[in-house]
C-alpha cells in the first residue's frame, strides 16, 4: 500500500466519523435510543445503524465507484425525500409513544425455542440462530446510507486513482461511521440511563426527541422534493 492510498484510506476514516454527527443521523438515532436506554443498548443501536450505513453504502456507491458513474440528481433527491420520510415516520412513532406509554412501547414476552425474554413492542427484532438482530436502527442505517452514496462517490472518484482505491475508502468511511455512531449512541444511552429514571422525564425525552426528528425529516423531505420538482 503506497502513501497515497493510505493517506486516503485515513481521510476517508476520519470523514466518516463527522458524518455519524450529521443532524439526520442524529434525530434518527436518537428516537432508537429514547426507546432503548443504558450504554450497552446504545453501542448495539449505534453499531446496527451504522452496519446498515455501511451496507448502503458499499451497496449502491460501491457499484457506481467501480463503474466510475455519479448517482443521478433525481435519483439522489428522491432518495433524500426517502431519508424525509423516514424522519417523520420515527418522530411520529416516537411522540405517540411518549404521549400513549411511558416513551418505550408495550413490553411483550415472548419464546424462540427454548429463549424466553421481553422487548418493547412485537417485531422490534429479529433472530438468526442464537443472534438477536433489532431490525429497525439498521434499516434506518441503510436508508441514509444509500442517501449519501451520490456524494461520498464524487468525492472518492476525485480523490483515489483506482477503483480498489476508491472502494477502501468507501469501506473505510463506512467504517468510520459505525465507530463514530457506536461511541455516541452509547453514550446517550448511558446519560439516558442514568437521568431518565422516572417515567415522566422519559416520556418528555422520547417526546423531544420525536419532535425533533419530526420538523428535521419535513424540512429534510421537503427541500428533496422540491429539488426533485425543479430538477
Amino acid at each position: 500500500m503506497d502513501e497515497i492510498a493510505l493517506t486516503a484510506w485515513t481521510l476517508g476514516l476520519a470523514l466518516g466519523v463527522r458524518h455519524a454527527l450529521e443532524p439526520d443521523h442524529l434525530a434518527a438515532v436518537s428516537t432508537l435510543v429514547a426507546d432503548q436506554r443504558g450504554s450497552r443498548a446504545g453501542l448495539v443501536l449505534g453499531a446496527l445503524w451504522g452496519a446498515g450505513h455501511t451496507s448502503g453504502l458499499l451497496l449502491l456507491g460501491g457499484v457506481l465507484a467501480v463503474l466510475q458513474r455519479g448517482l443521478p440528481p433525481g435519483v439522489g433527491a428522491l432518495l433524500e425525500a426517502c431519508v424525509g420520510v423516514m424522519l417523520c415516520a420515527l418522530g411520529a412513532r416516537a411522540l405517540w409513544g411518549s404521549l400513549r406509554h411511558d416513551g418505550v412501547g408495550t413490553v411483550v414476552e415472548h419464546r424462540h425455542g427454548p429463549h424466553r425474554h421481553a422487548h418493547p413492542a412485537p417485531g422490534e427484532h429479529v433472530h438468526l440462530g442464537q443472534w438477536t438482530l433489532l431490525r429497525r436502527p439498521l434499516l434506518v442505517g441503510v436508508v441514509h446510507g444509500l442517501a449519501g452514496s451520490g456524494a461520498l462517490v464524487a468525492l472518492a472518484i476525485a480523490g483515489a486513482r483506482s477503483a480498489g482505491e476508491r472502494l477502501g475508502f468507501i469501506a473505510m468511511f463506512g467504517l468510520g461511521s459505525v465507530a463514530g455512531m457506536t461511541v455516541l449512541s452509547a453514550l446517550a444511552g448511558a446519560g439516558l440511563q442514568r437521568y431518565t429514571s422516572s417515567p415522566r422525564v422519559s416520556r418528555w425525552v422520547a417526546g423531544v426527541a420525536g419532535a425533533v426528528s419530526l420538523v428535521l425529516g419535513s424540512v429534510w423531505g421537503s427541500a428533496a422534493v422540491w429539488a426533485l420538482v425543479a430538477g
